[in-house]
This record gives C-alpha cells, sequence and structure tokens, in this order.
C-alpha cells in the first residue's frame, strides 16, 4: 500500500508551491496530493469570509472525496505537509484528533505531520504593521496627485515591500477578511495537546515567520523535532526540499 502525503500551500500560493518537493519525491511510492485551497490556484473563493476550521473542514472533504473516487486508500492514515497558511490548517486538523480525545468530524488519520514556517503564531500588531496599513491607503492619496500619476505603479512597488501588505492590498474584499480572520488566530493554547509525530522546517533569516515562531513550536508540541536552516528565508519548502523530501522517506520507511 503506498503512503499519502497531503500538501497544503500558503497564503497567495498554490499547488504548483510544492513542484521541487513532487520533483524530489518522484518515483517513491507516494500518492502526493497538492490541493489548491479555496481561493487560490484553480480553486474558488468561499462563499463567505473564512476562519482557519473553515479551511481545516474543506481539507477533510476534499481528502474524503478522493479517497471515495478510488484516488488514494487512507486506511493506514496520511502524513500531512502544511507551509505558512497551510501550517496554520495542517496544526488544527493535528489538534482535532490529538487530546483529549479525537473530534469526531476527522475522518483523515494523521500518522506524521510536517510543518513548514507555519504560520499560527499571532505577535502583536507593532508599530511598523500599523503604519505600514497606514501609508498604504495615505499613499494612494499622494500617488493621485497630478504629477505624481506617473510614479504610482513604482511607488506602489516599493510601499508593498516596505510594509509587507501586498497579500492584503491585491486580494479581494472577502479574502481579504479571510486574512484578517486567519491572521487574528493564536494556536499556542492548542499546541500541547498535539499527539502527533512532528518535524518543524525553518529558515533561520524568515522574515515573515520568524524564527522565534519555530522555537515555540518545538517546545509546545511534544516530541517534535526542528529541522533549522542558515541563511533561508520563508520559502524553505522549496529551498529545503531535497532535505525535507529525506525526512519524509525516513519517517515512511523507518528502519
Amino acid at each position: 500500500m503506498k503512503h499519502v502525503l497531503v500538501c497544503l500551500h500558503g497564503w497567495g500560493g498554490s499547488k504548483e508551491s510544492f513542484t521541487e518537493l513532487r520533483a524530489t519525491l518522484k518515483g517513491e511510492q507516494i500518492d502526493i496530493l497538492t490541493p489548491d485551497l479555496p481561493g487560490f490556484g484553480s480553486e474558488p473563493e468561499p462563499k463567505k469570509p473564512w476562519k482557519t476550521d473553515d479551511y481545516a473542514d474543506w481539507v477533510e472533504e476534499w481528502i474524503m472525496k478522493q479517497v471515495k473516487a478510488g484516488k488514494v486508500n487512507v486506511e493506514s492514515g496520511i502524513h500531512l505537509l502544511g507551509h505558512s497558511h497551510g501550517g496554520r490548517i495542517a496544526l488544527t486538523l493535528a489538534h482535532r484528533q490529538s487530546f483529549p480525545i479525537p473530534n469526531p468530524r476527522s475522518q483523515t488519520p494523521i500518522t506524521h505531520l510536517y510543518l513548514c514556517a507555519a504560520a499560527g503564531i499571532r505577535h502583536p500588531r507593532h508599530f511598523k504593521r500599523i503604519l505600514g496599513l497606514t501609508l498604504s491607503k495615505t499613499g494612494k492619496f499622494f500617488l493621485s496627485i497630478p504629477g505624481l500619476t506617473l510614479l504610482a505603479p513604482l511607488g506602489k512597488k516599493l510601499l508593498y515591500k516596505l510594509v509587507r501588505v501586498h497579500d492584503y492590498e491585491t486580494a479581494s474584499p472577502l479574502m481579504r477578511q479571510t486574512l484578517i480572520n486567519v491572521s487574528s488566530e493564536d494556536l499556542r493554547p492548542i499546541l500541547k495537546e498535539i499527539r502527533i509525530a512532528t518535524d518543524i522546517f525553518w529558515g533561520k533569516e524568515d522574515r515573515m515567520t520568524p524564527f522565534s515562531d519555530a522555537l515555540v513550536l518545538k517546545k509546545e508540541i511534544h516530541g517534535s523535532i526542528l529541522h533549522a536552516y542558515e541563511g533561508v528565508r520563508h520559502g524553505v519548502h522549496r529551498d529545503r526540499a531535497t532535505e525535507i523530501a529525506a525526512v519524509i522517506r525516513a519517517r515512511m520507511n523507518p528502519s
């Protein structure tokens, strides 16, 4: 029976986010499932703003559809990998079937969890973020002044890069509220209750989900193992696909 690996991409990503990992695991006895999450890639937006639990529900339903269609067999469980926003969803799914009792809604038994620069640790809304959101609005006014309109495209690009609000600015109103919803959630309280073997992969130069978050996950998730990489930023799932694949092989085929 083949192993099943489900990979959940980050905000603004798609199933293509795992191109490198797929290539590295090519030829292995693994069914790799990489769905586009609602609102990204080819998957339509949800009908209303979602929270993380809504995404978790959707993932479980999507996996069961693959099972009913005969595409995969999950009787022996699944290995679940999540990057960034996908990591937030993966943590929620892992918690559902952990402690104190498994959630009856959970139909997809997770045997191993892989977290790549996972989101879910909420931080205080610091000054730079507040300033950034303010500038993203007032900046439009200044760039609309006659004589400055030609600078608008460049100005907006530099502004978004400076304050990291591009995901918010480019999203639809519905997805903006979804981003606010999931970003406001703090998953720290559930971490100690996760009872699934976990590997954590993180770049030490990550500026989106700081390395300090990795240390929190390592401390709170019992028995978890942290793999840290110098000189790597938020794209650890792509930049270190070879190393991550090696760990997945080892977990699926313990000696």
